[in-house]
């Protein structure tokens, strides 16, 4: 009786991992120059032109980002500055960036039993990097593209309405200067 427990809750727990997937988000820079992009959660890292960032994130995430910084110079160390899009001086960011940012924000599995994915493109906070950010999977098809400020895709006041949503479990794109 103890193994047929076992596995049962072994089964439930598979169950429940399936349900509560996480993403992938495929960071891409097309733009000439190099971009920092920085996400939270994840951290950042330099991507030269043509050049890709895999970032997995766990289910649940709510209240998350993605923007690109411009113009950065680190030391060995990880110490230094962006011009654009800054978040306290390190390349692994651990808070916001500073303005102007194009944000790519998202929110993954919400509103059980829903288990949702929200995304959006914001420039409330300013516009730094043309930026496109789109689901990959799942049959969600729907991609933002802010290639200027005061794009129509993207939040610019508190107002707007321009949240998209996916099943949970879907994975994305987010490309600068697409």
């Amino acid at each position: 009786m103890t193994l047929l427990k076992s596995l049962c809750v072994l089964s439930l727990l598979a169950i429940s991992f399936t349900f509560t997937h996480g993403a992938r988000f495929d960071i891409i820079n097309r733009c000439r120059y190099a971009v920092w992009p920085a996400a939270l959660p994840g951290g950042g890292r330099r991507l030269n032109p043509g050049v890709s960032w895999p970032l997995d994130v766990p289910a649940g995430t709510k209240d998350a980002r993605i923007w690109g910084r411009t113009n950065c110079k680190f030391d060995g160390s990880g110490r230094g500055r962006c011009q654009t899009g800054d978040c306290g001086g390190v390349v692994a960011c651990r808070l916001s960036g500073a303005p102007p940012t194009t944000l790519a924000e998202y929110n993954l599995n919400q509103y059980q039993p829903k288990n949702l994915d929200f995304y959006d493109i914001s420039v409330i906070d300013g516009f730094n990097v043309p930026m496109e950010f789109g689901p990959t999977s799942n049959g969600c098809t729907r991609t933002l593209r802010c290639p200027a400020d005061k794009c129509p895709d993207a939040y610019i006041f508190p107002s707007d309405n321009k949240t998209h949503s996916c099943p949970g479990g879907t994975n994305y794109r987010v490309v600068f200067c697409p």
